[in-house]
């Protein structure tokens, strides 16, 4: 089994990929690699596409590298290859997203991404550092996380689902925001994994061995 991190240079990849290789390591979940290559992606038997930045600028990167998109549709919605999307590449999965500008995202999982709005004008935004997570339906990615476990957030924007059915936890944060999506082979995560401790080792791992 090979896992691929996908390299459009709006990723945190170093981090990333170090968490997903150690983790390989200890589930037996196979080899990690960082690719640019859309060829590396359609033989991939599990994808990984990071994001940190503005949406609309990843969005134009991810398009912007020959062939990727088309590979990211026949792997992940035609064979059906477990897919995780993280920070701005879980955001991409979105029908639209409307930071500074309203561009297209890839249309996987309904809804928009809009920004932070808290409740609270005490509270800044970027919602940045630990939050509780609030688990709002099980998924085996969640395995072992329970309710108030911390992950780690930095961002000013978050995607509201158009199906609450695909919403799996939400942290408080002046009102509810979106910690993890999700819908048949595809799962997306606000926080980041790689930077979430026990928590994300734990996501990652489950992920590493989820059979959707």
């Amino acid at each position: 089994m090979h896992t691929v991190l996908v390299d459009y240079e709006s990723g945190n990849l170093h981090s990333a990929e170090k968490a997903f290789q150690r983790m390989a390591q200890e589930v037996g979940g196979g080899t990690v690699s960082v690719t640019a290559r859309a060829e590396d992606v359609a033989r991939a038997d599990r994808i990984v596409l990071p994001g940190d930045g503005a949406y609309p600028a990843c969005r134009r990167a991810l398009g912007a590298v020959d062939g990727m998109i088309a590979a990211l549709e026949e792997a992940v919605l035609i064979r059906a290859v477990p897919f995780m999307g993280i920070c701005v590449g879980m955001q991409m999965l979105a029908s639209v997203g409307r930071e500074y500008e309203e561009v297209a995202g890839l249309d996987w999982i309904g809804g928009a991404v809009e920004r932070i709005t808290p409740a609270d004008p005490g509270l800044k935004v970027p919602h940045m550092g630990w939050n509780d997570l609030v688990i709002d339906r099980a998924h085996p990615v969640l395995d072992g996380v329970r309710a108030g476990d911390h992950a780690y957030f930095v961002h000013s924007y978050q995607m509201d689902v158009a199906d609450p059915a695909h919403l799996v936890a939400h942290v408080d944060y002046g009102g509810p925001v979106t910690a993890v999506v999700a819908r048949d082979n595809i799962i997306g995560t606000q926080f980041h994994p790689e930077k979430s401790q026990a928590t994300g080792l734990r996501m990652i791992a489950n992920f590493l061995r989820w059979v959707p």
